[in-house]
C-alpha cells in the first residue's frame, strides 16, 4: 500500500505489477479516479512491438491503483490496423459526451509515411468495450500530432493538437466529438523541431485557460512551457518554463501528458508526466537539441551537421518508463512545478 506519490520511482498496482498507463490521463467519475494510457507491458523495439492497447486503472486515493485491464484491445490479426501492436499508437484521450451518452476516445497514429492521423472509438462505458468509428482521420486535412481533448461545461468540446512540426491548433469538435467542425485557431508557430510545441495539456483555473507544452525531441525530454488565455481559442500568452529548479532543461527528465484537478481540493492541480527513458538521464539536452535542429533546419551548417550525424541514438524501450506526477504551485498567473521526492494529497487544502 502506498500513502504518498513518489515522482520518478517505479509505481506498482495493487497486484504488485508495474503500472502501464503511459501518455495517459485521469478522469474522475462518481468518486473514482480512472487513469488510462498506452499499455507498454510487451513493448520491445527488437520485436517491433510498440503497444498492447489501452489500459485503465482505478483508485479512490490517487496512490493505490487497481488494474481494470486492457479497455481497448490490440488488433493482432490485421497488420494494417491502427491498433495492431506494430502500429505507432500514442496518447489516448477519453471524454464523455452527455448528449450521446458515449465515451469518446481519440488515438494518435503515426503512419509509415510519417504522417499522423487519428483513430476514434466510442463506448457506453469508460471501461469498454470500444467500437472503432473512424480510422485514418486527418483533422482539417492536417497531419495531427500530440493533442488534448477538453469538454466545456456547456458540452462543447475542443481539440488542441500539434500540426506536425509547425504550430499548435485549437479546433472545435462536432456535437458527437468524433470529428472537427472546420473552425479552428492557430498558436505558437515555429519553423522546425526542437522548438515546435507538442504534448499539449490543457487545464482551466479561475476562468483562465492554461496550455502546458513540450518541445519536439521524440522520447528525449526537453524544456516545458506554460501559456495562458482568457478564452478557448486564445490568443495565448507564453509565461515561461514551469520547472524552476530544473538545471538540465529536461522538465525533470519527463514529458507532461495531461493535467487534472483533484476533486474536493481548493487549488490542487496535478501534472501527469512520463519519464520515458529512465536509463538515459545522462544524455544532455543541449546536445540532442542540436541533433534535432540539424535534421529539420534547412539552413543548419553542413559541417556541424555532418558531425552531429555521428550522435549515438539511445535504444528507446519505453516498457521501463516511469511517471513523474507533481502538484502545481501558482504565483499569480504563473504555474510552477517544484521537484519533490515524495508528496501527499493530504498536505493540500
Amino acid at each position: 500500500m502506498y500513502n504518498s506519490i513518489r515522482p520518478g520511482q517505479v509505481w506498482l498496482d495493487t497486484k504488485g505489477e508495474r503500472i502501464h498507463a503511459h501518455g495517459g490521463s485521469v478522469l474522475y467519475l462518481d468518486g473514482i479516479y480512472y487513469w488510462y494510457g498506452e499499455n507498454k507491458e510487451f513493448t520491445d523495439p527488437e520485436k517491433k512491438i510498440w503497444h498492447w492497447g489501452v489500459r485503465c486503472y482505478t483508485s479512490t486515493d490517487l496512490y493505490n491503483w487497481e488494474d481494470k485491464g486492457v479497455i481497448i484491445q490490440p488488433e493482432l490479426d490485421n497488420p494494417n490496423s491502427s491498433l495492431h501492436p506494430e502500429a505507432y499508437m500514442d496518447r489516448p484521450h477519453i471524454v464523455y459526451n452527455k448528449m450521446t451518452k458515449k465515451y469518446v476516445c481519440w488515438l494518435k497514429i503515426m503512419n509509415k509515411d510519417q504522417t499522423q492521423t487519428e483513430t476514434v472509438l466510442t463506448s457506453d462505458n469508460i471501461l469498454g468495450p470500444y467500437t472503432k468509428v473512424k480510422e485514418g482521420l486527418r483533422p482539417l486535412g492536417m497531419s495531427a500530432g500530440d493533442y488534448d481533448l477538453v469538454v466545456a461545461e456547456d458540452g462543447k468540446a475542443y481539440y488542441y493538437f500539434e500540426r506536425v512540426h509547425s504550430e499548435t491548433i485549437c479546433a472545435d469538435l462536432t456535437e458527437d466529438y468524433t470529428d472537427v467542425t472546420g473552425y479552428y485557431s492557430t498558436h505558437f508557430p515555429c519553423k522546425y523541431p526542437p522548438y515546435v510545441r507538442e504534448a499539449t495539456a490543457h487545464f482551466l483555473r479561475n476562468g483562465m485557460h492554461y496550455l502546458v507544452t513540450s518541445g519536439t525531441t521524440g522520447y528525449l525530454p526537453n524544456p516545458s512551457e506554460v501559456a495562458i488565455a482568457d478564452t478557448w481559442h486564445g490568443p495565448f500568452r507564453v509565461l515561461g518554463n514551469p520547472h524552476p529548479d530544473d538545471k538540465t532543461n529536461t522538465s525533470y527528465h519527463s514529458q507532461i501528458s495531461s493535467v487534472f484537478k483533484v476533486h474536493g481540493k481548493k487549488d490542487l492541480y496535478i501534472a501527469c508526466a512520463d519519464r520515458w527513458l529512465p536509463n538515459e538521464m545522462h544524455l544532455k539536452y543541449e546536445e540532442y537539441a542540436k541533433v534535432f535542429e540539424s535534421l529539420f533546419n534547412p539552413d543548419f551548417p553542413e559541417v556541424e551537421k555532418s558531425e552531429l550525424e555521428k550522435w549515438n541514438w539511445p535504444v528507446e524501450n519505453t516498457s521501463v518508463a516511469n511517471y513523474v506526477w507533481l502538484p502545481f504551485r501558482f504565483d499569480g498567473e504563473m504555474a510552477y512545478l517544484d521537484w519533490k521526492d515524495e508528496w501527499r494529497i493530504e498536505d493540500y487544502e
